[in-house]
């Protein structure tokens, strides 16, 4: 697996404090650990970090986050509120 193969991806908390919440992988550290942003309360500047068996991967990548993430775009986490609102998950 790339090291940029899970950004943009959809994933979903399976333990901890914050399980059941979804976020969206902004960076993949290494094999066992991905850096995670829900646009509200875990942004690009502060995000998240969790081992990977800890969440559910979907099916869900959002491709125009992924590119606003590559290109480094001071708007992420505006762009992921409105993805989830979107879905329906906020």
């Amino acid at each position: 697996m790339q090291d940029n193969d899970l950004i943009g991806t959809v994933v979903i908390s399976k333990s901890g404090r914050d399980r059941g919440n979804y976020y969206i992988v902004i960076e993949q550290i290494d094999e066992n650990y991905v850096l995670l942003a829900d646009g509200k309360r875990k942004t690009v500047e502060a995000p998240k970090k969790k081992k990977l068996r800890h969440l559910n991967i979907t099916s869900d990548l959002a491709d125009d986050i992924k590119k606003v993430i590559m290109s480094n775009n001071k708007e992420v986490d505006v762009i992921i509120k409105k993805f989830f609102k979107a879905k329906g998950i906020i």
